[in-house]
């Protein structure tokens, strides 16, 4: 059995990674996939904290640019969250992985309340725990929850899941010859104004010392492979180390 770096792990996924080729909504395909690259890193004896993104359903800020009030729009937004959880939970119950979804806002019949004791117990017992309705507040995305929880679970590493490979010095979508950035500090991702996290994510994050690797899960294995120690995406940290 491969050897892994980390005991305690958040994943952050994207609602929009949940589409796949779809155009809104939840790709089965998709899901499933997303499931089997879980279960291959909890096969390693990990205990995986996952936060994930309503973008496929609602985006608040979306709505909120078209004159929805804002509070309204986050508040939908945050249920869409739910949503993609408990979808997500069905998914890897059905490979045999115990879990939890545990949600900001009370809806007892189908979440659990989020309770930071509870939900370090159902880690340390061997279950996924999905934290759903980002951090229960308007105007905070799924990006700073995902680091919220991470420092409140005290998760040793937040890997956040994206389309792309990483960092690039410009959109590689546009730019054939953007440059790779391989590690990066929380103050370069902030003065380059680099879009893959928002900046309340990345200070929260740098105020806690708390590292992230931002890598494609697109790329079968790419999960376990960091988990296992590989070099995968871009590493953002105190400071770069070359």
């Amino acid at each position: 059995m491969a050897l892994a770096r980390y005991k305690r792990v958040l994943l952050k996924l994207s609602g929009e990674a949940l589409m796949g080729d779809r155009d809104f909504g939840i790709s089965q395909e998709r899901i499933k996939y997303m499931a089997d690259e879980i279960r291959s890193v909890f096969d390693l004896g990990i205990q995986i904290a996952i936060v994930i993104g309503g973008g496929n359903i609602f985006r608040g800020v979306s709505a909120g640019s078209f004159g929805m009030d804002r509070t309204s729009a986050d508040h939908m937004g945050m249920l869409a969250t739910v949503i993609n959880s408990i979808a997500l939970q069905d998914a890897l119950e059905k490979r045999g992985v115990q879990t939890r979804v545990q949600s900001a806002i009370s809806m007892h019949e189908i979440a659990e309340p989020y309770i930071l004791r509870k939900a370090i117990r159902h880690l340390e017992k061997g279950r996924v725990v999905l934290f759903a309705a980002g951090t229960g507040n308007p105007y905070f995305t799924t990006d700073t929850a995902a680091v919220l929880r991470a420092q409140e679970i005290h998760a040793e590493i937040l890997l956040k899941a994206t389309r792309v490979d990483g960092f690039y010095d410009s959109d590689p979508e546009i730019n054939g010859d953007a440059e790779f950035i391989k590690k990066i500090s929380y103050m370069e991702v902030l003065e380059k104004q680099l879009k893959a996290m928002d900046t309340t994510a990345i200070s929260l994050a740098m105020d806690n010392k708390l590292p992230i690797i931002v890598f494609n899960l697109k790329q079968k294995g790419n999960f376990r492979k960091i988990i296992c120690g590989e070099e995968i995406g871009t590493l953002i940290s105190s400071r770069v180390v070359e």
